[in-house]
């Protein structure tokens, strides 16, 4: 009989000891090689001319389909569905019962009674957790490459072309005018003598498409977009440049599901089993708080309160409806001092002395959920969920949550880097002392102090687009 999730933690005892223990590091992207040419001008592609992502490896998909698959995904998730119609997707957040975030992913909306979410793995255990015994409900899965069996088959190709020269690569690729659509919408083209669907999508404040279709017709696809993209300075992106990008578009890409406590998440963790991702995610950082609950997350914390809307029952409502009037922490950027980067770097010389935690480029990640503190005079005021280097800011950047009363920009701050007692069992983390770096806050989508507005980006235009939805 396969193991719990519940028997799991059981059998560990502290499940905060558990997680910062485990054997995995941070979030994989097979299929693609590191680099292909190097990360620093792949980054500088998405900025100057545009660049072709292939994510067709690392994110897990669920169909969901039936005549109650609307409603069933509406009791589930935080937005309002108002509006929603085939054709269109949206950004998809389930909390838990107690109001903290199982994850986020992207609902596609492809016809009617046919969704398909595609993301991090949480959330569609959840929603499959949710969907068994329903009427008019049908779930089929399709796991991530490197945690499936048959890693070289997939049930879709997913491709993004990103950057201010995606509009000319897809009128070449396809011999027609780009799409004239709006954010989150999207229409069929045909490409390489295929048809592809197309989502308008963005990332890195940057315009683009993502395009999906059935995975036998992948190479006729991509070779076709590779093409298109030779004369307008495309890059193709590895998995290396891939991980960084959410530091400039704002995007946290790991919050802990938090499921692992709550008298009412107990049949949830006996459904879960010791092989889902929930009993394998691994947690890194300076950040170990009393319990695990220290870990949890709230829509508001990850930039999404614009999303929560009570015009709808569904799964965490009343909590949430608590402590909506706040306070909550606010999302920000975390602009780290050049020099004192350049000090932790310059740690790893030298011969005798324990060395500060080495910092990885472009992204200094070694866990599946980062948390670093952050500090303002010693005091904790909030915490580090993801830290990279933009080439394109010239910048070593974190995206955090901190308390209302240190959020504004310009605040200084300090970065706790490294964990506490020379660190963890994680074969991804070596012996090393903690150091504090120097930051000042910054908006988020990031952009100099100095400026008064956000950059454009996908993720508060998705805000936005749900507040007038």
């Amino acid at each position: 009989m396969t193991q719990s999730l519940q028997s799991v933690l059981d059998g560990a005892g502290d499940i905060v000891a558990f997680l910062r223990n485990q054997q995995v590091g941070p979030n994989v992207y097979p299929g693609v090689p590191a680099e292909f040419s190097n990360w620093r001008d792949e980054q500088r592609g998405w900025a100057e001319t545009c660049v072709l992502f292939n994510q067709s490896y690392h994110m897990a998909e669920l169909m969901i389909e039936g005549p109650g698959a609307f409603e069933f995904l509406h009791g589930l998730g935080i937005n309002s569905f108002k509006g929603f119609v085939p054709m269109k997707a949206k950004q998809f957040v389930p909390v838990t019962h107690y109001g903290h975030v199982i994850g986020d992913v992207i609902l596609f909306y492809l016809a009617e009674e046919k969704f398909n979410l595609v993301g991090r793995a949480p959330t569609l255990n959840w929603a499959m957790f949710h969907a068994e015994g329903k009427q008019g409900v049908a779930v089929t899965y399709d796991e991530r490459t490197a945690a499936r069996p048959d890693p070289a088959n997939r049930r879709h190709y997913r491709y993004q072309v990103q950057g201010p020269n995606s509009n000319a690569v897809i009128e070449d690729a396809t011999g027609r005018p780009a799409p004239e659509l709006k954010f989150f919408n999207m229409c069929e083209l045909q490409i390489g003598g295929s048809t592809v669907t197309a989502l308008r999508h963005g990332m890195a404040g940057q315009p683009g498409y993502e395009l999906m279709g059935p995975w036998a017709d992948r190479d006729a696809v991509h070779g076709a977009l590779v093409e298109a993209g030779r004369k307008h300075g495309m890059k193709l992106v590895g998995g290396r440049t891939y991980s960084s990008n959410t530091i400039e578009s704002g995007w946290i890409p790991s919050p802990l599901p938090g499921i692992y406590t709550g008298e009412k998440l107990q049949p949830y963790r006996e459904w879960l089993s010791a092989s889902h991702y929930e009993a394998k995610a691994s947690v890194g950082g300076s950040w170990v708080p009393d319990s695990v609950e220290g870990y949890y997350l709230t829509p508001w914390d990850l930039g999404y309160g614009a999303f929560v809307k009570f015009d709808h029952d569904f799964v965490g409502r009343e909590a949430l409806e608590a402590i909506a009037d706040g306070p909550h922490r606010r999302k920000v950027t975390i602009a780290l001092d050049d020099a004192s980067v350049s000090e932790a770097i310059y740690g790893q010389f030298g011969k005798g002395e324990l060395r500060p935690k080495y910092m990885e480029f472009p992204s200094a990640v070694y866990a599946m959920h980062p948390f670093d503190r952050v500090e303002v005079d010693g005091r904790l005021v909030g915490l580090s969920t993801w830290i990279a280097y933009s080439a394109n800011e010239g910048k070593m950047l974190t995206l955090a949550m901190l308390d209302e009363a240190h959020a504004e920009p310009g605040t200084e701050v300090d970065l706790i880097w490294g964990e506490p007692d020379g660190g963890t069992s994680k074969p991804t983390v070596e012996k090393h002392r903690q150091i504090a770096i120097r930051g000042v806050v910054a908006p988020v989508p990031y952009s100099e102090v100095a400026r008064t507005s956000y950059a454009p980006s996908w993720r508060n235009q998705a805000a936005l687009a749900e507040t007038a939805s």
